[in-house]
């Protein structure tokens, strides 16, 4: 009976010595869990890091974009200087049809025509040197209105004047009148048939009969007006007596301002 007893609180033996040591496996039979990308996988990486999204697609997305939108401000460009003319050809809807063929000589013997008028802005007088008073106090105003603008843009505005009494005003007398008033008044004159066109192509009325002679004595009785016109020898406007020099200036610079911002330029 003891011994049954003694072989029941017999003790268990300690598990943990049949445990067994772990063994070392060398490192080239172990498996490897990431493979080490080569080198031309590495130079595939950084090539597409360094190009980023610029992909063939997106280089051509990006020419199609550009070329779209040299297309739209060009044609954006194009438009604005086809409204811009338009409203230039309204404001001039209505003025009247002044202006035409010149074939007259300057009071220093040049040939003068129309295209003698281009590049520059004009302002005309149509009289006579024999004029007592109208005709000077016409000249003195145009001229003091040149002066003025003179001095903020330069000589741009030509003072021509243009007699209307081709009997009597030669070159000589011509040259010794315009002297007197602005030193760059240009004189124009010519024989009656000449005269006579370039007051029909500005609406200029004169009186001075076709046979008259150098020594009659008689007065031209004419249109009183000096015409405004632009740098590609169209009519602008008129001044009559009743406009002050302060009239004339103000008038020339307002469509000096409109021409500079269409063009870029002063004439």
């Amino acid at each position: 009976m003891f011994n049954a007893l003694r072989a029941v609180t017999k003790p268990r033996r300690v598990l943990t010595q049949w445990r067994v040591a772990p063994r070392s496996i060398p490192r080239s039979q172990t498996r490897p869990y990431s493979v080490t990308p080569s080198s031309h996988e590495n130079s595939k990486t950084r090539d597409r890091a360094a190009v980023g999204v610029f992909t063939p697609t997106a280089a051509a997305i990006f020419i199609a974009t550009g070329a779209a939108l040299f297309a739209y401000f060009k044609y954006e460009k194009e438009r604005l200087q086809e409204q811009r003319r338009q409203e230039l050809e309204d404001k001039q809807v209505g003025r009247p049809n002044v202006g035409g063929p010149l074939n007259l000589t300057t009071h220093q013997g040049k040939p003068f025509t129309e295209q003698d008028l281009l590049g520059h802005w004009s302002l005309i007088y149509f009289g006579f040197t024999n004029c007592p008073d109208i005709c000077p106090e016409e000249l003195d105003k145009m001229s003091a209105a040149v002066d003025q603008l003179d001095k903020e843009y330069g000589p741009v505005v030509q003072p021509i004047f243009i007699s209307v009494d081709p009997a009597r005003d030669s070159q000589a007398q011509i040259s010794r009148y315009v002297a007197d008033f602005h030193p760059r008044l240009l004189g124009l004159f010519g024989d009656y048939a000449s005269t006579k066109s370039a007051c029909k192509s500005y609406r200029v009325y004169f009186s001075t009969p076709p046979n008259a002679k150098a020594t009659d004595d008689y007065l031209v009785d004419h249109s009183i007006f000096f015409y405004f016109m632009d740098p590609n020898g169209k009519f602008v406007d008129a001044f009559g007596k009743a406009s002050t020099v302060e009239d004339v200036v103000a008038r020339v610079q307002k469509e000096v301002k409109v021409w500079q911002e269409r063009t870029g330029k002063v004439v």
